[in-house]
């Protein structure tokens, strides 16, 4: 666990990463990203998954993503954390809800942002839908680089009643 998540904690049951960001994951991740490269989806899965049963955690009622707001899946073309997290829902066995998580403005950029201007980018970004409550939920998203955009759908999550949180990330900054 890193530092600032020693002081401030996410609201996560746990939180995982497959790897570290950089070298040949990152690259393969940016081209997952921003270069279309969606049939990158399940052989990343499968690495989440691996991780997910080494952990032998695989016990939840829907995995969600982490949502991007309809005018930059517009821009873009697909949200590839919701690829990424039906892919992996394929592989548990458990139903992707996307819909249980929304965006609800369009926000700069976080890879954009200095540390200390993630936080406030994503406060109150994120609604989950009363659906959620008394759910085993796993939230899924690619990169996790300050933890904030998982502190902020995790946080709605468990504001509307989420049973469980935990959070499984393709990679995580050092």
């Amino acid at each position: 666990m890193c530092g600032p998540c020693l002081a401030n904690p996410l609201p996560v049951e746990w939180m995982e990463a497959w790897g570290c960001y950089r070298g040949s994951l990152e690259r393969v991740l940016h081209a997952f990203k921003f270069k279309r490269h969606d049939f990158f989806a399940d052989p990343l899965a499968g690495l989440v998954e691996q991780m997910l049963r080494q952990r032998g955690d695989v016990a939840f009622d829907a995995v969600v993503p982490v949502p991007m707001h309809r005018a930059k899946q517009r821009r873009r073309g697909y949200n590839q954390a919701e690829l990424l997290a039906r892919a992996l829902a394929r592989r548990i066995g458990v139903r992707c809800e996307p819909a249980l998580l929304t965006k609800t403005r369009d926000l700069d950029a976080q890879s954009k942002l200095a540390r200390d201007a993630r936080a406030t980018n994503v406060r109150g970004a994120f609604l989950a839908s009363a659906g959620v409550a008394s759910r085993q939920i796993l939230l899924v998203d690619d990169v996790c680089t300050t933890g904030e955009t998982i502190r902020a759908c995790a946080g709605e999550l468990v504001r509307a009643g989420a049973a469980r949180v935990a959070a499984a990330v393709v990679a995580k900054t050092e």
